[in-house]
């Protein structure tokens, strides 16, 4: 059920005017509905694991003969037990396959509250980097329709014509449409954070505005994918599943011996003689040895690997293209910074002089207005920045909870399939 006070949250910090980035994180872990569901695979897996540990139960038969004829004197009857040996070899295999695929759920699981947390990093920084880039744009209509006003003045004082006015006409028109825009797409932008956090489409959830832009230390991040598949969850499921899959191989390898039912079984012939002794049955291994599910088994556990290796090239490549993207973003930055500064400068002294009465209103009005412009240029190349670094922050794991270490694995190929598995 969708939440109508933010208060009303799990996890909600007493006394919050305004949510940093850090705090969401925690909210929306604790709130998610999407991650609150998907966290009851955990019961499931683990009851896999209880199943897979279970042994078969023996199998008691027992038969009682009527005596109808005959010199027999009595009835007959005759008792067995049972058990399935098979059962035993395969049982710790079974086991170590259902452990592993509860572990790659789990780390799929975190790989899910990765990919949350990473939504909703973006989401609040389109939120507020919006909400500045309204001031701009609110600062910017305001100059234009002045502009707009002047010169409509104008042309009633028959000092333009309405050939000067179209243009300013134009601007106002296409700058409201902008503003419409970026009016909607926060809202939709809001909806989807209230929806990822479990709240009500119409909650009003306060953004702390201090966002800043950090620095991309691209050699630490590089250094840091040596060991990416040790550390991102995603990886590290697949590995888990790899290691399932073996196990699932081994237990199809143990399974092509024949079949092997032991037990004993006693009674009482017609005769009233008494008998007791061991019973055995064994499969013959003519037509199906098992090599169907070995075949299957070992095909997906290929499958994995050759999975498991393309993730890893194209996990590479992700945070190699976003360092590239980050590089180009910080060096327009920089090189707007200059020209922005310069625009300012050239807005506060027209500004000046205009209030000194030397310099005309609708040069002022457009100096403002180009001043403004680099705002919003630099405005969009800082949420760029700030998207980027979430980005990567979601690809490498920077500041998100992290997936215990994964213990080594060494394949097992039992010797009797090492010719097929070459």
């Amino acid at each position: 059920m969708l939440q109508t006070r933010v208060a009303s949250l799990h996890g909600h910090p007493a006394g919050t005017h305004a949510f940093t980035v850090a705090q969401i994180d925690r909210l929306v872990l604790d709130n998610n509905p999407d991650l609150l569901a998907a966290r009851t695979q955990l019961g499931v897996a683990q009851a896999q694991i209880l199943q897979a540990s279970l042994l078969p139960n023996p199998q008691v038969n027992g038969v009682y003969p009527f005596l109808v004829g005959g010199p027999g004197t009595a009835d007959g009857f005759s008792a067995g037990l049972k058990q399935d040996v098979r059962s035993l070899l395969t049982l710790s295999a079974r086991t170590e396959s259902a452990q592993a695929g509860a572990a790659q759920i789990n780390a799929s699981l975190l790989w899910q509250e990765w990919q949350v947390v990473g939504r909703v990093r973006l989401l609040v920084v389109d939120i507020v980097e919006g909400e500045r880039l309204r001031g701009v744009l609110d600062r910017s209509h305001a100059a234009l329709s002045e502009r707009y006003r002047l010169t409509e003045q104008a042309i009633r004082q028959g000092n333009a014509t309405l050939a000067t006015l179209s243009p300013d006409l134009l601007a106002v028109g296409d700058l409201q449409k902008v503003q419409n825009d970026l009016e909607r797409l926060q809202l939709s932008r809001r909806q989807q954070l209230n929806a990822l956090l479990g709240l009500a489409p119409g909650v009003s959830l306060p953004l702390a505005s201090n966002l800043k832009v950090p620095s991309v230390d691209a050699t630490a991040i590089r250094r840091g994918l040596a060991d990416l598949v040790d550390r991102r969850p995603d990886l590290i499921a697949l590995q888990f599943g790899y290691r399932s899959q073996d196990a699932k191989l081994r237990a199809a390898i143990l399974g092509q011996f024949p079949n092997l039912i032991v037990g004993v079984t006693g009674g009482r012939d017609t005769t009233r003689v008494y008998s007791v002794g061991p019973q055995a049955s064994v499969d013959l291994p003519i037509f199906n040895r098992n090599q169907g599910f070995i075949a299957i088994e070992d095909a997906t556990r290929r499958r994995l690997g050759a999975e498991f290796s393309a993730r890893v090239t194209a996990a590479t490549g992700e945070v190699e293209a976003l360092l590239a993207q980050q590089a180009v973003l910080a060096r327009q930055r920089t090189e707007l910074c200059p020209r922005l500064e310069e625009a300012r400068t050239i807005a506060e002294r027209v500004e000046q002089a205009f209030k000194a009465g030397n310099f005309d209103e609708r040069s002022y009005v457009d100096i403002a207005v180009a001043h403004l412009s680099r705002e919003q240029e630099l405005i969009g190349l800082e949420q760029a920045l700030l998207d980027g670094q979430v980005a990567l922050a979601t690809l490498t794991g920077a500041g998100l909870p992290q997936a215990a270490p994964l213990p080594p694995f060494e394949p097992e190929i039992l010797p009797i399939f090492q010719e097929a598995d070459q």
